[in-house]
């Protein structure tokens, strides 16, 4: 079976890669981390990437005239890695239609809420100021359209009335870890079964 050859994206702490990265060196996941990209020269992800020595394509988009325009370097520098899917991990930058054209259902992303609800950057902060009983955690493919990919996994996370935001926080982003390897992992395995259905 094929090893599937992973780019993290990352623009921030970079816990999540961290939870793939994990899962892989337990040979729960078939896959390794090919390459990181990031946009964030402190980031603290880039730290974790050179502990693991996981090569970094680190890339300034202000340097760059649009988003178009280092999309077309980062889609060039994944053929060159031989990437397989793409795994948004913290990446706060919204991909263009070029991007999701080009890989299109090779790019998956976790957000943290039972989508469709509370889309957008704040989520955690939407649901719980909305008093609701219960958010959690999705990872879906991306599409065009923001967040609003076929879902592949959902956790859901109960909200206590004890809850403050920042202990919220802390229960999504615990459910992000355990359902983020979860998630590759069902992604590589019905590909897995469709190349097999392919080659037949």
């Amino acid at each position: 079976m094929k090893e599937c050859r992973l780019a993290v994206f990352c623009s921030g702490y970079g816990s999540n890669f961290q939870a793939i990265l994990d899962a892989i060196r337990k040979k729960k996941l078939n896959a390794s981390i090919a390459l990181m990209v990031c946009d964030n020269p402190s980031a603290y992800a880039l730290t974790r990437a050179k502990k693991d020595r996981v090569p970094v394509f680190l890339f300034n988009p202000k340097l760059f005239k649009s988003r178009k325009a280092y999309e077309k370097i980062l889609t060039c520098v994944l053929k060159s890695q031989q990437t397989d899917l793409v795994v948004l991990a913290g990446f706060m930058r919204i991909l263009t239609p070029y991007f999701v054209r080009t890989l299109r259902d090779r790019i998956l992303n976790i957000h943290p809420s039972l989508l469709p609800r509370f889309k957008g950057a704040h989520a955690i902060r939407d649901a719980f100021e909305a008093g609701v009983k219960e958010t959690g955690v999705t990872v879906h493919l991306v599409t065009e359209k923001v967040d609003a990919g076929p879902i592949l996994l959902q956790k859901k996370v109960p909200v206590s009335k004890t809850d403050t935001l920042r202990s919220l926080e802390t229960k999504i982003h615990r459910a992000e870890h355990r359902l983020y390897p979860l998630a590759v992992k069902k992604y590589i395995s019905y590909n897995n079964r469709t190349s097999k259905l392919k080659e037949k």
